[in-house]
């Protein structure tokens, strides 16, 4: 059986309008079409247009489309698929996008957020395929998770189930998602900034050299992809960071292991990019901090998607609607 499905993926610079096809438990991408994000009345009719255009190019109708997946970052009420005014994207206050969607292109349409909607990606098509019980976690800019539990997308009592990276870990450490040691601001491409900075300026104030922070005045230029590289490149104060990183990732996936008991977790982008050195400091800690009968069924692995995972998420969110 083959199902024609869109996805509409809606970023804080960019969208991406995709056609994909589900044959069987596969799915293949098709087509993709990219675009700004401008204003809101501007960006909604752009994607409609661009949607219609792809339908054409392919023949498609609303008889032959089974149904539209709508990715986009919260806050936002997937029930009645509204987006409510998300940080990224300034003037989407309660925009009924499905609603909008829905009657402009006469087609069932659904609303996720990033994470739920990469999740089902995952559980769908990539990583894992054929499990009950999975977390796939956000390891980007910021820190999230979405949740399949007992072979359904969890996402709360109104969409806020998934917000790990809110977890406070310490009293004091990198901020992120407005909280001083969570885990975002460990384990998200932020919080490794603020950690190697913290880390870089120790060393200086001790006399040492960073080979990858040559001065003070090059604190604020510190990335985490920067940082990345120069471990890849063997530098110990680098490797530092991201096993300090991947320790408190380590103990913040202990705590899900032991409340949700998963049988997978699949993370995505900056531990997928740097498994190799984050993987045994992260383990080491799961070891330590989770119930020896929960941790002993429960997988941790990168994202099988990869870069590509954005695409397939929007996709998954109509295969969802139908299946």
């Amino acid at each position: 059986m083959e199902d024609n499905l869109l996805g509409i993926d809606i970023g804080g610079t960019k969208c991406a309008i995709v056609y994909g096809k589900r044959i069987g438990s596969d799915l293949q991408i098709v087509d993709k079409i990219r675009i700004e994000t401008t204003v809101v009345t501007e960006t909604i009719s752009n994607i409609i247009s661009e949607a219609k255009k792809m339908m054409a190019r392919y023949n498609l109708t609303a008889d032959t489309v089974r149904a539209i997946g709508i990715s986009c970052g919260g806050p936002l009420d997937s029930k009645s698929g509204t987006v409510m005014s998300p940080p990224n994207l300034p003037g989407w206050d309660n925009i009924p996008i499905v609603k909008i969607i829905e009657d402009q292109l006469g087609i069932k349409a659904g609303l996720q957020n990033d994470a739920n909607a990469c999740a089902l990606a995952e559980w769908k098509f990539g990583a894992g395929k054929g499990t009950e019980n999975m977390i796939f976690l956000t390891c980007g800019t910021g820190l999230g998770a979405g949740i399949i539990l007992n072979g359904s997308l969890y996402s709360g009592t109104n969409d806020n189930a998934g917000e790990v990276g809110h977890i406070r870990l310490t009293e004091n450490g990198p901020i992120g998602y407005g909280k001083e040691g969570s885990l975002e601001g460990y384990a998200s491409g932020g919080g490794i900034a603020q950690l190697a900075r913290s880390i870089a300026e120790d060393e200086m104030n001790r006399g040492g050299h960073v080979s990858w922070c040559p001065s003070r005045e090059d604190l604020d230029m510190i990335t985490a992809k920067l940082v990345a590289e120069a471990a890849d490149a063997g530098d110990k104060l680098a490797l530092k960071v991201y096993g300090t990183s991947a320790s408190y990732l380590g103990k913040g996936l202990a705590i899900l292991i032991d409340i949700l008991n998963p049988e997978l977790i699949a993370i995505g982008s900056i531990y997928a990019r740097n498994k190799d050195m984050m993987e045994p400091y992260a383990l080491e800690q799961i070891s330590k901090e989770a119930l020896e009968g929960a941790r002993e069924v429960c997988k941790i692995v990168p994202s099988a998607l990869g870069e590509n995972i954005g695409d397939y998420a929007a996709l998954s969110i109509a295969a969802n609607l139908i299946d």
